[in-house]
């Protein structure tokens, strides 16, 4: 495999607040802890170093808990050392992995273990993958693409997508082209899609040293209760919040997260609903539960389980409970961290390095040869669609299909005209402007109607131009946020392994990973 970089604002892809972080512009420092860098880590160990002993026995009896009775389990006892800290990222339990840049992402976090023990070799580093279990958004975990066909997992599933039951998952499994034992195994075999997903991310990646957390447990929820807390009875984060987005919003970057009032859920089985105060009562939206507040605090003394972060508590809960270093997130999430760190400093947790996820483009040796052949590079696939073609059509034309010198000259014979008009009568400007606009515009169409033409001539190179966009951008979506990892592995079982030994987990750079 070869590797190409394209820089990350060649793309047009992603936020300027992730660009200019990346920049380490002088006007983000406040929003941030340490800069990602692999002798930075130092740092970030520092700021954990009084991580507390008794978190560390709880997380390894839970993940003692969640592992029981699977094959070749990691020895979690690792992370009793105090020497020993995490790496972090986070997803959706997307059926079948979901898009191909959930794998880059937990590539990108054992990559980084990895570098940060050779950096760092008196000290531990494991790898960890933080599913989203405790999150109710169905639709958006139910579909994945593979092959230029949609798998969709169907049905009304209300509540933790983590805890429902796929066995259902057998009827998408009898659609797929080939048989898949891998997830067929954990599927079928497993009570919930929290446990399927542990069972394949643990077969996948157990030999590389990943972790695979589901943090919908009492006990580690337990740990974060004085938060829980303070969220439903002093309401101290969304304010917080709200004054971080101000100064990011007057920096001029747009901000992808809204904090609420009250930043919790109310989590039983197949429910997960908001809780909000109302009238001196606090009320769980869409039931009739209702608390007083005594009656919530009692609630959450004895079930703190049943209180479940949202996007701004979310990353909180994690550092509470893991002896974390790092979390590396995609293009939309590390801008939403840095909204947070008030929150951490609030509460008195450290803010962990922020490190964007791997990002790549897949080419295969039929793509890489077709565009060799139409002559162009990886950066220009980042134009836009129409003016790639007028790019290739004008590059290959034998004519000229510009008109651009002829506009030029056609528009000062028409402000010739328009002022000996005006010379003789002043009240005939908007009739000879409105005609000059005409005019002008004739010869637009003109041009369109001849690069056409020139096209036309062209078309099995347009056509091949075509389906190489599509392959690059399915739908006009990237390849990574669309296209599942199997339209790979399934004829390159050495797929990940590739990943695995060409991925930087702290070079910024967009990744072209050449066949």
């Amino acid at each position: 495999m070869k590797l190409h970089s394209v820089a990350l604002r060649t793309t047009g892809q992603f936020p300027a607040l992730l660009l200019d972080y990346l920049d380490e512009k002088p006007e983000l420092r406040d929003f941030y802890s340490v800069y990602p860098t692999a002798a930075g880590g130092i740092e970030a160990i520092k700021q954990r170093a009084d991580f507390d002993p008794e978190k560390r026995k709880i997380l390894v009896e839970v993940l003692n808990k969640q592992y029981a009775g699977m094959a070749s389990k990691p020895d979690f006892s690792i992370l009793l050392n105090e020497n020993a800290f995490t790496v972090t990222t986070g997803h959706q339990l997307n059926i079948f992995t979901g898009p191909l840049y959930v794998i880059y992402k937990i590539v990108t976090i054992i990559n980084l273990a990895r570098v940060l023990k050779e950096t760092h070799p008196d000290y531990d580093f494991v790898p960890v993958y933080w599913m989203a279990t405790e999150d109710h958004d169905f639709e958006e975990i139910a579909s994945f693409n593979l092959f230029g066909k949609k798998y969709t997992w169907t049905g009304e599933h209300p509540g933790a997508v983590g805890r429902l039951n796929t066995s259902e998952l057998e009827s998408v499994l009898s659609q797929l082209p080939e048989a898949l034992p891998l997830f067929k195994k954990a599927y079928l075999e497993s009570a919930t899609l929290a446990e399927a997903v542990r069972r394949y991310m643990h077969e996948l990646f157990w030999t590389e040293g990943l972790v695979t957390l589901d943090a919908d447990d009492a006990d580690l929820k337990r740990r974060f209760l004085p938060v829980i807390e303070d969220e439903l009875f002093k309401q101290t984060s969304g304010s917080i919040v709200a004054q971080t987005t101000t100064k990011l919003e007057e920096l001029g970057y747009h901000t992808p997260v809204h904090a609420r009032e009250i930043n919790l859920f109310y989590l039983l089985d197949g429910l997960r609903e908001r809780i909000v105060l109302e009238d001196d009562q606090y009320k769980v939206l869409n039931t009739t539960l209702t608390f007083s507040t005594e009656e919530l605090r009692k609630e959450a003394n004895d079930h703190p389980e049943r209180f479940s972060p949202n996007v701004v508590l979310r990353p909180l809960y994690e550092e509470v409970i893991l002896p974390n270093l790092a979390y590396i997130g995609g293009p939309s999430e590390i801008p939403y961290w840095m909204q947070l760190k008030g929150v951490f400093e609030y509460f008195k947790v450290p803010f962990p390095m922020l490190i964007p996820r791997n990002f790549a483009l897949y080419v295969n040796t039929a793509s890489r040869k077709r565009l060799e052949k139409l002559g162009f590079n990886y950066e220009d696939f980042f134009q836009n669609r129409t003016q790639l073609k007028r790019d290739m059509i004008e590059r290959i034309s034998e004519h000229t299909l510009s008109l651009d010198s002829e506009k030029k000259q056609f528009d000062t014979l028409l402000m010739s005209m328009v002022e000996k008009a005006l010379k003789v009568d002043k009240t005939m400007e908007p009739a000879v402007l409105a005609e000059r606009a005409r005019l002008s515009n004739s010869l637009e169409k003109l041009e369109k109607r001849i690069r056409k033409a020139e096209e036309r001539k062209h078309g099995v190179m347009v056509g091949q131009l075509d389906n190489l966009l599509d392959t690059f951008f399915p739908k006009g979506i990237p390849q990574e946020r669309h296209d599942n990892f199997m339209t790979f592995y399934l004829s390159n079982r050495n797929f990940i392994q590739q990943l695995l030994e060409n991925f930087d987990p702290l070079n910024f750079q967009f990744n072209i990973l050449e066949e």
